[in-house]
C-alpha cells in the first residue's frame, strides 16, 4: 500500500463518518421538532387551574413580564391590569384576555406569550402505599401514578381504579393506560375479601 492508497481510505472513512453524523443529526432534529409540535398541541388544549405556575412574556416590556401562580380564587395578578381570571381558560385564551386588557389603555399592539412552568399536582387516594399529591409529569398514565405512590396495598381492588377529572369533576373508571392530567384524583378502592 502506498501513501496515496492510505490517504484515499482515510478520506473515504471521513466521508462515511460525516455522512452518518449528518443523517443522525437530521433524525434527531426531526424527532425534536415532532415532539415539540405534539407538546405544543397538548399545551394548547390544556385548561389552566388553581396552582398552575405560568410565565407571561409581554414582548418589549420586561416590567410587565414575569412568573405568576394562579391563586385559589383562579386569578393571576399582573402589573398595570391587576387581577386576571385565569381558571378554566386555555393558554391561548388567557393570552387574548391579557392582550385585550393591555390594548386600549396601556399598549398599542401588545404581543403576549404564555407558557406553563409548573402544572398543579395530581392526587392519589385509597389503597396505595403512599397516598397523597404528586407533581404532574406529561403523558403520565394511571399505572405510573400508582407506581409513584408505592404500588397497591394488599387490600387494593386492582381491577377497579377510578379517576375524577379536574376539568369537569366527573368520576369514571380508569384502566392502567388512562392518561392522568393535572388536578386529577385517582382512587384505588378497597376489596372486601
Amino acid at each position: 500500500m502506498t501513501i496515496d492508497h492510505i490517504f484515499l481510505i482515510k478520506n473515504w472513512d471521513l466521508r462515511f463518518i460525516f455522512r452518518n453524523f449528518a443523517m443522525l443529526a437530521l433524525a434527531i432534529g426531526i424527532f425534536c421538532l415532532v415532539g415539540q409540535r405534539a407538546h405544543g398541541q397538548q399545551n394548547d388544549a390544556y385548561v389552566l387551574g388553581s396552582g398552575d405556575q405560568v410565565r407571561v412574556n409581554v414582548y418589549g416590556h420586561e416590567d410587565l413580564s414575569g412568573d405568576f401562580e394562579i391563586s385559589s380564587s383562579g386569578n393571576i395578578s399582573l402589573p398595570l391590569i391587576n387581577e386576571v381570571k385565569s381558571i378554566g381558560l386555555t393558554i391561548r385564551e388567557l393570552e387574548k384576555v391579557i392582550i385585550n386588557k393591555l390594548k386600549p389603555d396601556f399598549l398599542k399592539n401588545p404581543q403576549v406569550s404564555i407558557e406553563v412552568l409548573n402544572y398543579r399536582p395530581f392526587y392519589i387516594i385509597g389503597q396505595v402505599k403512599k397516598p397523597g399529591s404528586y407533581p404532574y409529569v406529561s403523558d403520565m398514565s394511571v399505572v405510573n401514578a400508582i407506581a409513584l405512590a408505592g404500588g397497591y396495598t394488599y387490600r387494593a381492588k386492582e381491577g377497579k381504579v377510578l379517576i375524577t377529572r379536574s376539568r369537569d369533576g366527573k368520576q369514571a373508571p380508569a384502566t392502567h393506560s388512562t392518561t392522568v392530567m393535572p388536578g386529577d384524583v385517582i382512587e384505588v378502592p378497597q376489596r372486601f375479601f
